[in-house]
């Protein structure tokens, strides 16, 4: 049985794990978005509308390649899986629960190691800059990627999933914190010192992930996790605050800072016209030490 010709039963699973998903994104969504307004960390450099309207321009475009290119999604991916009955989880008996939380931790360690990878070889940092070179960080950032970026962080997750036998509750739930925990990250947001301290120790709170998104090289390439905090720890790429402050840091990348890079034309180009500078380099590890707590 292909992908395209799942039973009806379990299409309607899939419809209905559509509409979970998008009910979350819009709850989540709105609730960055007045947390934004009403507790606001930094000030814009840009017009947020004109930004807005280019990042979730690019948002809406990766969707709809997705859905003309993709002939499922990662649930059904789940699905086919235990069909077939292929991959670990399908191999070993685990209690259900157990299995749906071992998976939801193996893909987030695999979003950790892609995105590293992403910083680390050339080409596939053309395309990954694209979601760096916005000179603001709001959650509309947290969606912003190339269209070609998408589609092959859809087939590692693919892989990833076939080869895990990951439960299809644990591809919808991971899926859900992913695309969730990316708006609240990337959120201009003030959280209270102590919270984001507690918060942390866990998760990547938006004071954490800041820090990647700044100009200097030794901190773009720091701080990699979307959800749990602890990889980032474990592997030595956590760097707790920026070496110039929240409010005085840089964001983007330096050579784009007098560039439209708010225009979705610009981002679309972007890794056929710009090699990216030196920032997909090895890190400037002395740096990271001085900061690594």
């Amino acid at each position: 049985m292909s992908f395209v010709t799942l039973s009806s039963t379990k299409y309607s699973t899939m419809m209905t794990e559509n509409d979970i998903r998008l009910t979350f994104f819009i709850g989540i969504f709105f609730s960055v978005m007045l947390l934004e307004f009403v507790f606001a960390k930094r000030i814009l450099t840009t017009p947020k509308s004109k930004r807005w309207f280019n990042n979730l321009g690019l948002v809406a475009l990766d969707v709809v390649l997705v859905r003309l290119l993709i002939p499922t999604t990662a649930v059904g991916a789940a699905l086919w899986a235990d069909e077939q009955q292929i991959g670990l989880f399908n191999s070993i008996t685990l209690a259900p629960a157990f299995s749906v939380i071992i998976a939801v931790i193996c893909l987030d360690l695999v979003v950790y190691w892609q995105h590293r990878i992403f910083h680390r070889v050339p080409l596939l940092w053309r395309l990954h800059q694209v979601h760096h070179a916005d000179r603001d960080i709001d959650l509309t950032t947290g969606l912003r990627f190339h269209p070609i970026e998408i589609l092959i962080s859809m087939a590692v997750k693919f892989a990833v999933i076939l080869i895990l036998g990951a439960p299809a509750m644990a591809v919808i739930i991971f899926e859900i914190i992913l695309n969730g925990m990316a708006m609240f990250n990337h959120g201009n947001i003030k959280l209270p010192k102590i919270l984001d301290g507690w918060l942390r120790l866990l998760f990547v709170t938006p004071d954490m992930h800041r820090v990647h998104h700044s100009v200097l090289k030794h901190e773009t390439n720091s701080n990699y996790g979307f959800n749990i905090s602890f990889w980032d720890k474990l592997f030595g790429s956590y760097h707790a605050q920026p070496d110039q402050g929240h409010q005085g840091m840089t964001i983007g990348l330096n050579q784009y800072q007098s560039q439209p890079t708010h225009s979705i034309l610009w981002m679309l180009t972007l890794p056929f016209t710009h090699k990216g500078g030196q920032y997909s380099q090895p890190d400037d590890l002395k740096a990271k030490e001085k900061n690594h707590e």
